[in-house]
């Protein structure tokens, strides 16, 4: 496509920032320096304690989980209003910044709906399983110039059960192979990475190395402190270690130097990007098979069913049998960060041939989805 002015809202939850809190933080960061160097003039909406190479509009002044704790507020009244409040105050930023296209990975319900209400071209991407409201999001704000993406088609299923729309799109997230270094053996070792939280369940990983007889290290950020002391402490010891929280070039050596990663999602697993980046190193994996666990896996790794440590302890030993190209392989034909910019800016470029287009109705009424920023939408877009 040809350049053009993209403004990239990110989720903010936690600063899109290195080393990452999760998938969703490097998924941002690493799409907004992607695009930068296709020669795009980019601008990132996101929490004003990012570090980021491009111009940053902050839609709060630090992110959301320093003072909100998601596992403390996540579904309450006080984070709703305050996130609401937030994307309301920059929607005239975005409606009026003269930008060609939006890319929005903001989890939040205003900017799809700004983006139908004003015709402004947008690209909406869905990292997680519906919520309410966002789920009905993907019903109302659907248009020829306001599109959705998921990172599989499991999840494409799940989001949009009675069939999805034409404006709904696959998209698997990617990364850049250079940042993952293959190696060609592994240490004997298994190893798991990600946020510590329940949804992440790395004490089942603990317990399934425990029973296969493999030392496990255990890589990242503490984000739920009461889980970490009542299920994972527990399991730690002798060659069952948390190691902290690494990141960049320390990660990758990390994952890469074991022989099998242990990845076990306890939630329906809209994609796995910490499975591709360990696959990347010639790792393969042992998972649950969760959500698009399978899909992202494939022939890298051996499955087991969730709450199965003996099962998957069956599978981490199998898994370490197969050959290290397979999975790095396997990366370099699907997850590429190269593709997955390649598959967006065709779909920038479908949005803003589409700014005129007629919509069909929503599927929701007004009166079924009340919106109060609706009123912030119009004051914009006026």
């Amino acid at each position: 496509m040809t350049t053009c002015r993209i403004a990239v809202i990110g989720h903010i939850r936690n600063p899109i920032a290195t080393p990452f809190r999760g998938g969703m933080e490097a998924h941002c960061w690493h799409l907004v320096h992607g695009l930068r160097e296709r020669g795009h003039d980019v601008t990132l909406f996101a929490s004003g304690d990012s570090t980021i190479d491009v111009p940053l509009v902050p839609v709060v002044a630090r992110h959301c989980d320093a003072d909100f704790p998601w596992h403390a507020y996540h579904g309450t009244a006080a984070l709703t209003a305050h996130q609401d409040a937030a994307f309301a105050a920059v929607l005239p930023r975005l409606a009026e910044g003269g930008f060609d296209v939006v890319h929005n990975n903001s989890l939040h319900r205003f900017p799809p709906r700004l983006a139908r209400a004003a015709r402004l071209p947008t690209v909406t991407s869905f990292h997680v399983p519906p919520f309410d409201p966002l789920s009905r999001v993907a019903g109302d704000a659907v248009a020829p110039w306001s599109r959705f993406t998921v990172c599989s088609t499991r999840q494409r299923a799940v989001w949009w059960p009675e069939g999805a729309p034409p404006e709904a799109h696959v998209v698997p997230n990617g990364i850049d192979p250079a940042l993952w270094p293959y190696r060609a053996t592994g240490d004997g070792s298994a190893v798991w990475a990600g946020r510590i939280t329940a949804t992440k369940a790395p004490h089942l990983a603990a317990q399934a190395a425990r029973i296969a007889g493999v030392p496990l290290r255990i890589y990242g950020v503490i984000e739920d402190r009461d889980y970490f002391e009542r299920a994972l402490a527990p399991e730690l010891g002798g060659r069952i270690g948390y190691e902290g929280h690494l990141q960049g070039d320390a990660l990758a050596e990390a994952i890469g130097a074991a022989s099998v990663l242990l990845f076990t999602p306890h939630w329906d697993e809209p994609f796995g990007l910490a499975a591709v980046e360990a696959m990347a190193c010639g790792v393969p994996v042992a998972a649950t098979d969760m959500g698009a666990v399978a899909e992202v896996v494939g022939e890298a790794g051996c499955l087991a069913p969730a709450d199965d440590a003996a099962g998957l302890a069956e599978a981490l030993r199998r898994a370490m049998a197969i050959p290290r190209r397979v999975p790095r392989a396997r990366v370099e034909a699907r997850f590429t960060r190269d593709r997955m910019i390649d598959a967006y800016e065709a779909l920038y470029d479908r949005a803003i041939a589409a700014r005129d287009r007629p919509a069909t109705p929503p599927r929701y009424s007004a009166t079924a989805l009340p919106w109060d920023g609706e009123r912030v939408c119009a004051t914009a877009v006026a």
